[in-house]
């Protein structure tokens, strides 16, 4: 069970977390952006194919990768920065923060801090973090202090979704300043394959542009 538009409820729940950003860019062209962010990698199939997937657009997203991953695959993690793409902590093995003591909790996070450039962006897997998490998290500057949450989860993660409806779900449900989750995981590949080109031709086609956290 997953919400695939964030309620208003939720957002005012934790108002520290961020779930959405300005709806269009500073300065005179006032064009409406979207923040696709990708979760879990890198991944050696679904990462080059996300990134070579936004360069065909003159897109930027945002990374937020797993600190076993960027050990395994350095140089698809190179690539990412280079590339002019966002990066972001996502703990060194994908720790589910309700089932993690907060010590532990915190520790997955410096493991992940030291395999990659200081990043000032963290989303917790699942999305779970406990309010005491947040506030161990606050105290120690030296670690990512945006959290990153989500406007609306395509739901590419469900193994019982149809590639189509995976498309539908972001489509129906982003506009101007969403931030949008996919996966450049194996558990995602297939859908991901089918929809992020769509997605991202959707909305060229409506005069989006597509951002870095």
């Amino acid at each position: 069970m997953y919400l695939v538009k964030t309620p208003w409820w939720l957002r005012r729940l934790y108002p520290g977390l961020e779930w959405r950003m300005p709806g269009r860019s500073p300065g005179s062209t006032n064009v409406p952006h979207l923040y696709l962010t990708f979760d879990d990698g890198p991944h050696e199939q679904a990462t080059p194919f996300v990134l070579d997937q936004l360069a065909q657009f003159g897109a930027k997203a945002s990374f937020f990768c797993i600190g076993k991953n960027v050990v395994r695959y350095p140089q698809l993690f190179a690539r990412i920065q280079a590339e002019g793409h966002s990066i972001g902590n996502h703990t060194q093995h994908h720790v589910n923060g309700w089932k993690t003591p907060e010590d532990d909790y915190l520790r997955e996070i410096i493991l992940c801090q030291e395999t990659m450039p200081a990043t000032p962006l963290f989303r917790p897997p699942y999305g779970r973090i406990s309010r005491s998490q947040i506030k161990a998290l606050r105290q120690k500057p030296d670690l990512p202090q945006r959290i990153i949450m989500w406007d609306v989860l395509s739901g590419d993660f469900d193994l019982d979704l149809s590639p189509e409806n995976c498309l539908k779900n972001v489509v129906d449900h982003a506009g101007p300043g969403s931030i949008v989750v996919f996966h450049d995981s194996t558990k995602a590949w297939e859908k991901l394959q089918f929809v992020l080109p769509r997605v991202l031709q959707h909305f060229s086609e409506k005069g989006f542009g597509f951002a870095a956290l």
